[in-house]
Order: structure tokens, then C-alpha cells, then sequence
């Protein structure tokens, strides 16, 4: 990516996407990217691309909404997208972006490894120049076999069809500790499921581990990648680590629950709410 950002090769065929996001009280995403962003970037706003309508956060937004998005940030069916953040662990939310972007068809996207914090750390170059690219057509076609819902979650936990993996911390899978986010959730997780907390993947610099190392993961879970999977979170956002990570082994349809844990906390009935809470 460096080659082609020296190179000036970011444009209609190669666009760079800012997909940051942060706890409003912590950071602020959209002003950090005016200071200092990979130079031809343009930012991927969370918040705006999603479904406004939904009581949960970070929803998928309609096909419409998406390709609208996404074609004024100069995407078309035909570029290639690459991902990033700035999140201190190295990567946080571009595999979201990444996700998004696959579930709506889009097959040429990719995460860059160790995120802004590394390329940063590489010497790489960075730029306050914000461009405005130039438009494009984009068409969004949802793969509906990359998305799980609450009704299909649900069957799920008595007919055990795919296997589930939860990327939340043990202390929340497990229900032993508060759930810190805002919106009264308690912890625990749905029947059935394997916690494997997100950062397992990542090494201490923040890159991907090795696909070695990652196969091992899975295994030593139990985790089959030759058979159906799907992943959940709080709210589909850290999920898309599985995705990602399992996609570097080959495995290339782990679906997401979208919905996540703050869905089912709502919604699901309270037998199928797993907790050691006392």
C-alpha cells in the first residue's frame, strides 16, 4: 500500500478507507483523520453508514444506503478498497468495513495489516489533505449467506446447523463481568456458543497472527473451519474478526450475527441467556 500511495496510484481503481470509530469521550475519529490520515484516504463514516432506524447499534443500512455511501467516497464495483484505523490494539473496526463491504458483494477489499498505528510506527506517509474523490457508481447486492439474524440464531440453538463463535471478552462471554457499554445489558452469551475474545488473533504490535497460529486457535477451541460458522460480538463489530481471521485460513462464508449480544439480551427468552452471574 505504501508502494501505491508513493506511487500516486490511490483513485478510481485503488481507494483507501478510514474506518475508525471510538468512544465518543475517549477520541474523536473524524477530526483525528483531518490531522493525519494515509494520504489519498477518505473517511468511512460508521455512524452515517448504517440502518438510523434501528434501536441497535451499527446495523447493516439497506443495499441503496450502502452503494449511495460508498460511491461518494468514489468506490465503484470495479475498485479495489482497502481498509484501516487508528485503534490503539492496531486494528478494531476496519474488518467491519471489510465485512460491509463483502456482505454487499463486493469481493476486491482488504485490511491493512496493523492498522495506522504501524504504519505510523513504519515511517509510512501520513497527510492532513483532505481530497474530495470524484464520485462513483457503486451496486450493492446483500449475500444474505454472509449475515445471520435473531431468527436464525434462535433455530439455530436447537438444531445446531453451524457452529457459533463469540469474540467478546471471556469475563462478558461468561457473564462474570459488567458489560460496560452504555444501553442496561447484562452479560452472558447465547447456548451453545465458543468464546475466542478478538485480540487472540492480533500479536503485540497489532498485525494478524500467522495463519498457523490462528489455525491453532480455532482448533484448540474446536472450531472445525471445514463446516458452518457464524459470529457474534456486542454489536457485529469485533464478530468480524472471526470472519477475518477464519478468511485468512481459506474459510471464506463466516456469516455474522448482526444483531450480536445486544440484540439477543432484548429479544431472546431468558433461558437462552448463558451466565454464571449470580
Amino acid at each position: 500500500l505504501s508502494e501505491a500511495v508513493r506511487a500516486g496510484r490511490v483513485g478510481p481503481s485503488l481507494r483507501v478507507l478510514d474506518a475508525s470509530w471510538y468512544p465518543p469521550q475517549e477520541r474523536n475519529a473524524r477530526q483525528e483523520f483531518k490531522e493525519r490520515h494515509i494520504p489519498g484516504a477518505s473517511f468511512f463514516d460508521i455512524e452515517v453508514c448504517r440502518d438510523q432506524s434501528s434501536p441497535y447499534d451499527f446495523m447493516l443500512p439497506s443495499e441503496s444506503h450502502f452503494a449511495d455511501y460508498v460511491g461518494r467516497l468514489g468506490v465503484s464495483n470495479n475498485t479495489h478498497v482497502v481498509v484501516y484505523d487508528g485503534d490503539k490494539v492496531g486494528t478494531f473496526y476496519a474488518p467491519r468495513a471489510w465485512w460491509m463491504f463483502r456482505v454487499f458483494g463486493h469481493k476486491e477489499v482488504s485490511v491493512l495489516n496493523g492498522g495506522f498505528k504501524n504504519w505510523v510506527k513504519e515511517g509510512h506517509p501520513v497527510t492532513a489533505e483532505v481530497g474530495q474523490p470524484t464520485p462513483a457508481v457503486f451496486k450493492a447486492k446483500l449475500n444474505t449467506g454472509l449475515l445471520k439474524t435473531f431468527e436464525e440464531m434462535i433455530q439455530n440453538v436447537g438444531s445446531l446447523q453451524f457452529q457459533v463463535v463469540d469474540s467478546r471478552p471471556e469475563g462478558r462471554f461468561r457473564g462474570t463481568e459488567l458489560d460496560q457499554g452504555n444501553g442496561r445489558l447484562e452479560s452472558g452469551h447465547i447456548p451453545g456458543a465458543v468464546n475466542i475474545p478478538f485480540q487472540s488473533f492480533l500479536t503485540e504490535s497489532g498485525h494478524e497472527k500467522s495463519i498457523e497460529e490462528i489455525q491453532e486457535i480455532f482448533r484448540e477451541k474446536n472450531v472445525d473451519l471445514s463446516k458452518p460458522l457464524a459470529a457474534t460480538c456486542r454489536k457485529g463489530v469485533t464478530a468480524c474478526h472471526i470472519a477475518l481471521a477464519a478468511f485468512l485460513c481459506g474459510k471464506r462464508d463466516v456469516a455474522i450475527y448482526d444483531g450480536s449480544w445486544s440484540e439477543w439480551f432484548h429479544r431472546a427468552p431468558p433461558r437462552y441467556k448463558v451466565s454464571e452471574m449470580k
